[in-house]
């Protein structure tokens, strides 16, 4: 185990500079980021000068890279071009953004993966036919269309929930984005565990666990639902970065000030530092989530070794 984790960490290292870097690239040919600072009139050619000099910006994007990952090692993500550092856009947004990815997953894994025993156990029957076109309703339905429409009734029409959330972004309040968040990885949460349920249901190993005369939940849950939760939790895990970068268009309509709400203004303003320096923790937040995953997978199934 010990070899295998320091193995997966050595790996890490050319994933993470190479998608660093990638980012890095594509954000500056997004354009001239001292022109989205000037806003619509032009800077004079003194004052823009100033600028490029005072963030990196005249040099060759290979130097500024280094000098970014030189900074970041240092704990030092650059400065947003109102002055304000990066690590305090940080500071207020992650806390945000997890707490609602957070409450998305506990959806993903309470709702997904009950939804996903049950109708796995019926195949075929009526319950299993409603969940599948629920399921298939729910992914063919875009996000901001599902969080326009309950922000709308719950909040505008019904009065139960407020219909921005506050600044401090308490969890009560982040129920229903959480919601909305979730809803897509859900669906495909609540398939992928129907499928992996029925495929092992007709096991050798779980027709001896029946032969055997063991409870019907204890064949459930301690043989059939480990080992038919293996693809779900590669699933949630590599889920859990998409989450928190894909809530920009959940925490624009709920007006969150998250990662995805400061990601949103970066792009919007062409703030590349905002933009590299968020994605960056991103990336090492879904390398971290994969790495737990796969250590995940020798407690669901003993059998399971690592070398």
């Amino acid at each position: 185990m010990g070899r295998y984790v320091i193995r997966r960490l050595l790996q890490m290292i050319p994933v993470f500079f190479g998608t660093t870097l990638l980012i890095f690239l594509m954000v500056n040919v997004m354009g001239d980021p001292v022109a989205g600072l000037c806003g619509d009139r032009q800077c004079d050619p003194a004052t823009a000068a100033q600028l490029r000099s005072e963030f990196g910006l005249d040099k060759p994007v290979w130097q500024q890279y280094l000098t970014y990952m030189g900074n970041v090692f240092t704990g030092d993500f650059g400065t947003a071009f109102n002055g304000q550092k990066v690590t305090e856009l940080m500071g207020t947004a992650f806390p945000i953004t997890i707490r609602l990815t957070i409450v998305a997953i506990v959806f993903e894994i309470v709702i997904g993966i009950s939804l996903g025993v049950v109708t796995g156990l019926r195949r075929g029957r009526p319950v299993d036919t409603t969940v599948l076109i629920l399921t298939l309703v729910v992914i063919s339905v875009p996000t901001f269309v599902t969080g326009l429409l309950l922000q709308l009734l719950l909040g505008v029409e019904w009065g139960v929930i407020k219909p921005s959330v506050s600044s401090e972004a308490p969890v009560d309040e982040l129920i229903v984005p959480g919601l909305v968040l979730a809803s897509v990885s859900l669906a495909y949460v609540t398939r992928l565990t129907r499928t992996s349920i029925a495929e092992n249901a007709r096991a050798d190993y779980v027709r001896t666990a029946v032969a055997k005369g063991l409870p019907r939940r204890r064949v459930v849950v301690r043989h059939l639902l480990r080992n038919s939760l293996i693809p779900v939790i590669t699933f949630i895990g590599t889920d859990v970065g998409a989450l928190m970068g894909g809530a920009i268009v959940t925490e624009r309509i709920f007006n969150i000030h998250g990662v995805g709400y400061q990601l949103y203004q970066g792009i919007l303003r062409q703030n590349s530092q905002t933009v590299v320096g968020f994605v960056t923790v991103l990336v090492l937040v879904f390398l971290a989530a994969n790495l737990i995953v796969d250590l995940l997978y020798a407690v669901l199934d003993p059998r399971i070794r690592y070398a």
